[in-house]
């Protein structure tokens, strides 16, 4: 991959990975996923790739309001000072936010998204990043979500990658091990 890159991080945040303690829903790999993550940091980090989290933000009430111990990125992935963090209130990471400007400034049209959730905030990403015309690689091991009540999350995760990175392909399918930056 070339200077006109970025890697996106969305929502991964400690909240998904105590879910568990709450309503009883642990994410799918988790553990998998951040050593994914970690991986495309250290390439993007070797690479002089900018690497920007995404981090869903709800009103002040909200267990997840900013400042929050399970609004905070994991910890295994935190940010370095140089890292951009883009607030969001949406599941589209572009609405109401500065990421497209930021972007744009950057000179980046390519993007290797990872993140969680997969059937909500990844999935909306890949789709408003390809209508606002970024070229996209979506990590097909880098992303996770939960069981639902008639899914199992690897159908989940398999069927969105099948649907992301088909026909319409919304970007293009990578493992974590494939991608270069």
């Amino acid at each position: 991959m070339s200077k006109d890159t970025a890697l996106l991080i969305v929502d991964v945040q400690v909240v998904h990975f105590v879910r568990e303690k709450y309503d009883g829903k642990k994410l799918f790999n988790s553990e998998q996923l951040l050593n994914n993550i970690n991986t495309l940091i250290e390439k993007a980090r070797n690479s002089d790739t900018p690497i920007i989290y995404v981090q869903y933000t709800e009103g002040d009430d909200s267990f997840i309001a900013k400042g929050t111990p399970l609004w905070e990125i994991h910890p295994q992935i935190k940010p370095k000072e140089d890292d951009m963090i883009i607030l969001k209130y949406h599941a589209d990471p572009f609405y109401n936010t500065s990421l497209h400007e930021k972007l744009k400034a950057l000179g980046v049209n390519k993007l290797v998204i990872t993140g969680v959730q997969t059937e909500f905030c990844v999935d909306t990403t890949c789709r408003c990043a390809f209508s606002l015309g970024y070229k996209n690689v979506l990590v097909s091991d880098g992303h996770s979500t939960y069981d639902s009540d008639i899914l199992s999350a690897s159908q989940i995760i398999e069927h969105h990658n099948r649907i992301i990175g088909g026909q319409v392909s919304f970007a293009e399918l990578k493992e974590t091990e494939k991608v270069e930056f």
